[in-house]
Formats: C-alpha cells, structure tokens, sequence
C-alpha cells in the first residue's frame, strides 16, 4: 500500500502568516506606530459609542424605579450636597488663609488646576500593566502627563491622548512611579506601583520610607501625593500602609501599599489640568513680569 504524500496546501495558511510576521518585523517604526494609532482611531468611535449607549441604559432603568426609591435617593443626595456645602466653604478658608500666608512670607502661589470630569470605557487590566480609557481627548484639550484622580484618590497618569479619548495608566500598574510622603509627615518618599492579580486587591510598593516612621494592622498610615513630582498636588491619598521593614540599602524603610480596590470598578474620573498649561500667548504676555 503507497504512502500518501505530503500535500502542501495544508500549510498555506502557515506560510502566509510567517510571511506577514516577517514582513511585521522588517517594517520601520514608523509605518508600525502610523497603523497602530490608525487602528485606535476606528476602534474609538465605537467603545465611545457603547459607553453612550450603557449611560442611556442607566438613564432608562432609573425610570423604572418607584417614586419612593427616587423620593430616598434625592434626601441622600440633598444630605451629601449639603455636607459638601460645608466642606466647600472650609476649603475656601483655607485657600484664603494659604493665600494670606503666601503674601505675608513672599512665598509663590502653589500651582492650580480645573478639573475635567470624563466617563471610563474601556478597561485594560493584564499581569503588566494596566491602564483606563477615558472618553474625552484632544476635543478637551487633555494634556499628556495630567494626574487623575477620583473620590478615593489617585488614579494614574495620562498618557496617551487621542482625537476623543486618552489612555491613562493607573496607579496600580508596575510602570507608574511617582513622589510620595507619609500623611502629617512632609519627608519624601517613592511609591511605585506592583505585579497583582487582575481581579484581586491593587495594591503598590513605597520605598526610601524614612526609618521613624512606625506602621501596623492597628495603626496603619496612609501615603499621600507631593508636589515635589510636579503632577500631582500635595495631600491626596494613595493608599494605606500596614507595615514596614527596613530596606536592602540599610537606611530606609519599604512596605506594601494597599489600594483602593474600588480602581477595579471605577465608572469616572477626574483629570486635573494646570491652568497654566492651558494660557494663550496673550495671556502669557500679560502674566509675565
């Protein structure tokens, strides 16, 4: 009995897919980087497109809801406003008094944002790296480099922007690094964030902690930004540090951060925009001494 021979339209398949892979790698970089943000840009318009249709879909079970659920959640939300009233006008007092203080020691004015609120559509979480996509972009004149930051703190960092979106690389992702300090502590210190399972509690790394500071379960101290980084404005939290042991180099202290795991679920955020960043040449002009 005669063996078969190899056909080799079988491998066809296999063939051209080794052809284009070679092809890939012999292409310049920059013909690669034009088609990938080329890619982005189709497949944006459709993830804006169905996180419009999720907030229409919100909007439409609302709806469904009983008047007495809809009667207990204005009283909420009139409670919350209210208490946030009260808070608004203490931090009025407090700009005005830093502002006082500010003149009085010829200090200079810390720097100031506006906060431009977006919706998150998209989640990228793999063993890496992990970043959000945001929906807004160039069309809101978001910068590369801007902090964001939500109710429970930090979020990450802008990355990329894009015509009606931006990528934004979260706290918890091993490449962001930023400055830190312990709260009621003004020392410098360097968080960075760790390797965790996607679906598990975030969590990041501090280090070069100075060698006083005293962490427990029953005392545990919270990280908060600085504005030694330039990104971030000082005093919002990072996360919570539970305990701490001394370094590899001898002098100081390194510990897990644990963050807010809500990061996982986060539906909105809010990117903080340095006004100066967004002044005219006019305005520049008229600024300058």
């Amino acid at each position: 009995m005669s063996r078969p021979g190899l056909n080799f339209s079988q491998f066809k398949p296999f063939l051209y897919l080794g052809c284009f892979l070679a092809g890939w790698l012999f292409l310049p970089p920059v013909f690669k980087n034009t088609l990938r943000d080329t890619s982005y840009e189709f497949q944006a318009p459709l993830w804006v497109g169905s996180s419009h249709l999720r907030d229409v879909q919100t909007t439409l079970d609302l709806r469904t809801r009983s008047k007495n659920e809809l009667i207990e959640s204005v009283r909420d939300l009139s409670r919350e406003n209210a208490f946030y009233r009260q808070e608004r006008a203490k931090l009025n007092e407090y700009q005005d008094y830093i502002g006082r203080l500010e003149g009085l020691l010829n200090l200079p004015s810390l720097p100031e944002y506006r906060y431009e609120v977006a919706r998150v559509i998209r989640r990228d979480l793999t063993a890496w790296w992990e970043r959000l996509i945001i929906r807004k972009g160039r069309d809101f004149n978001i910068p590369v480099g801007a902090a964001v930051v939500f109710s429970g703190g930090v979020v990450g960092r802008v990355t990329k922007v894009h015509a009606y979106t931006s990528d934004v690389e979260l706290v918890s992702s091993p490449l962001f690094r930023m400055a830190a300090r312990f709260e009621n502590d003004q020392r410098p210190a360097t968080y960075q964030g760790r390797i965790h399972n996607s679906f598990g509690q975030p969590f990041g790394k501090v280090s070069d902690a100075p060698p006083d500071i005293q962490a427990s379960s029953t005392s545990p101290i919270t990280l908060v930004s600085t504005a030694l980084g330039g990104t971030f404005p000082s005093g919002i939290p990072i996360g919570t540090v539970y305990r701490l042991k001394p370094g590899s180099d001898g002098l100081f202290q390194t510990g897990p951060v644990v963050l807010d795991k809500r990061l996982l679920t986060i539906q909105e955020v809010a990117i903080l925009i340095p006004l100066d960043s967004e002044l005219t040449p006019e305005d520049e002009e008229a600024v300058s001494p």
